[in-house]
């Protein structure tokens, strides 16, 4: 009796909140997008002040079978993935396991030497800041890094070791800068990959592992992994799809995995991720172990070089990272001054508005938060 009360009154509660909010404007345009062929599905969630206000999907996972996108549907969320070796390295900093200045090869079982700058060290630091002259040379790290039809099955270690050590299969020069380490900014997926392999050399486990037991377990983060085969239950996987411009129809894209997973390969709810940034901005829940400290925090939303980018997170305007892939566009910032984050995922990488969309995302944000 006391549980069929207790629903009542929750029932009634969403009611009476439904009725002061409002039917979103919000609501009605993304429902409009979806009934016009623009995108299949979206999910999205909104934190104000510490709450999370909105956490729902729109449209289908999966269009054939007519399967709703909710926010606990799964799929792969591309570059946000960085953000957890930042996360994961601040914290191996504080454990004192690895200090930001080292020279990554005082952690490797091979060695990296930008061959255009042999005398120049690549320090733990411009890895996290995209600053290791290490780039991704197209032909090898789209044709080589993404499998279709399920993971990769070569290892992180292995890849990294045949494309940045001299010797190795597909080493050159041309898979770095002419420039010193340190000197200038370039996005590298496969410097990405090289910081997390750092944490599996200094700890002994691979980085779905270290995650897991990390950020996953203790957020209570039961559906996120980084491999299709920890999946328990791969039906509650996102189908992903691309638009050609001269068709109305979507076509699927086949699911992948990476190689160099940690710089863009974990898989996730819009209901976990919320829990993960709820965690960033205000350290919730409260743990007895925190994950890394407000210090390490802080240094982690600190830009090392002259630019917006910090340590795997973007800076410039609010905080946090956004992430394109085949079939995937995503995003999850938060306002530090105004306390509201926002968490955007498509399971289409072809969706136009996916900006302006999140636009006014963060203006409903706005609103709930001034009511």
């Amino acid at each position: 009796m006391r549980t069929y009360t207790r629903a009542i009154l929750f029932a009634f509660t969403l009611f009476i909140l439904s009725c002061e909010l409002g039917e979103p404007e919000l609501f009605n345009y993304i429902e409009s997008e979806i009934e016009s062929g623009k995108v299949p599905g979206i999910g999205l969630s909104i934190i104000v002040d510490g709450k999370t206000l909105i956490s729902k999907g729109f449209g289908y996972a999966d269009i054939q079978n007519r399967v709703p996108f909710t926010d606990s549907t799964v799929m792969n969320i591309a570059s946000i993935s960085k953000t957890f070796i930042g996360v994961s390295t601040m914290n191996a900093a504080e454990k004192g396991l690895l200090n930001l200045d080292d020279d990554i090869n005082k952690h490797l079982s091979f060695k990296v030497v930008n061959p255009n700058r042999p005398n120049k060290k690549i320090m733990v630091r411009h890895l996290l800041g995209h600053r290791s002259s290490i780039i991704d040379e197209q032909k090898i790290y789209f044709t080589q890094s993404y499998h279709y039809g399920g993971d990769a099955p070569t290892n992180l270690g292995d890849f990294l070791k045949n494309y940045l050590s001299e010797g190795g299969s597909n080493y050159s020069k041309k898979n770095f800068l002419d420039k010193d380490p340190g000197s200038e900014h370039s996005y590298s997926n496969i410097g990405s990959g090289l910081a997390a392999h750092i944490l599996e050399s200094i700890t002994g486990k691979t980085f779905n592992l270290i995650t897991r037991d990390l950020i996953f377990k203790p957020l209570n983060m039961k559906n996120t992994t980084w491999f299709l085969s920890e999946m328990k239950d791969q039906s509650r996987h996102a189908k992903l799809y691309k638009k050609d411009k001269n068709e109305n129809n979507f076509s699927e894209v086949e699911l992948y995995g990476l190689i160099t997973y940690p710089d863009g390969g974990l898989r996730t709810t819009i209901r976990d991720l919320t829990k993960y940034l709820n965690y960033i901005m205000y350290d919730k829940p409260v743990l007895d172990q925190p994950i890394i400290n407000k210090n390490s925090k802080k240094n982690m939303f600190t830009p090392d070089f002259d630019q917006d980018y910090a340590k795997f997170w973007d800076t410039k305007d609010y905080i946090g990272h956004g992430g394109g892939d085949p079939g995937v566009a995503t995003s999850m910032y938060f306002d530090p001054v105004n306390q509201i984050g926002v968490i955007l995922f498509t399971n289409t990488s072809t969706y136009d508005n996916f900006y302006p969309l999140l636009k006014k995302i963060y203006k409903y944000g706005e609103t709930l938060k001034n009511k």
